[in-house]
């Protein structure tokens, strides 16, 4: 990996450790419907995707339509989880402290979630305005459409790009737009769990941990910035 001018993080799994809240929340509801998946399922088929995505499974896989306030009242329940129990994945605010160039987010999550997530951990100022969602493309991950969109914006060509993703949808748009990609695993919805991104592809960098992440990119880190490790 080379030349990297801009650092695009996926948010939820990434920045912020809520894939095993959305995950359990998500469990929960499905199973007052009949429908019972555990977290593996939500990982191999969900993680990184839009809800689109989540009711097309569960109405092809499940022959089941979901309710039509299920998504809302999914968001509402998430929300009210993210205010008491969230947090930051270990480490990512040093990253972002001494990173020595441009980064932003890209999420597959709504604009009101996105913000409410960051606002609760205090991160909303580190990346605003530079936060990008799913509702500003046509198609989501794992199409490239997101990432090329938040590239554009940040004046960035696409090889120039490190995406930095937890997701099997997230690191194919990354590969599909031409752009570098790591695969962060250190989010706790993937402990103890199939790592299907890795099983998908195995040449991807992984990245287990934020403290190893300048040990990977010296040239990423700000020289002005005190070693925080």
């Amino acid at each position: 990996m080379n030349n990297i001018e801009l650092v695009i993080f996926d948010c939820d799994g990434v920045v912020i450790d809520s894939e095993i809240l959305s995950a359990s929340v998500l469990i929960d509801m499905l199973a007052h419907l009949g429908i019972d998946i555990d977290p593996n399922y939500v990982q191999r088929h969900y993680l990184g995707c839009s809800f689109e995505t989540v009711k097309q499974n569960i109405k092809d896989n499940f022959s089941k339509q979901l309710p039509q306030d299920f998504e809302s009242r999914y968001r509402q329940t998430l929300v009210n989880e993210f205010e008491t129990k969230l947090q930051t994945t270990d480490g990512i605010q040093d990253v972002l402290r001494q990173l020595s160039v441009p980064f932003c987010i890209a999420t597959s999550s709504s604009p009101s979630r996105t913000e409410k997530a960051l606002k609760s951990v205090q991160l909303h100022s580190s990346f605003s305005p530079n936060i990008f969602t799913r509702e500003e493309v046509l198609n989501g991950k794992p199409a490239p459409d997101l990432f090329l969109h938040a590239a554009h914006k940040m004046g960035v060509t696409p090889e120039n790009c490190l995406v930095i993703e937890d997701s099997k949808a997230g690191v194919q748009a990354a590969i599909s737009a031409g752009m570098q990609v790591l695969h962060y695993s250190g989010g706790q919805h993937l402990q103890n769990n199939i790592n299907h991104v890795h099983t998908h592809y195995p040449d991807v960098a992984v990245l287990a941990h934020w403290q190893l992440f300048f040990s990977a990119f010296p040239s990423l880190k700000n020289q002005a910035t005190p070693n925080e490790y």
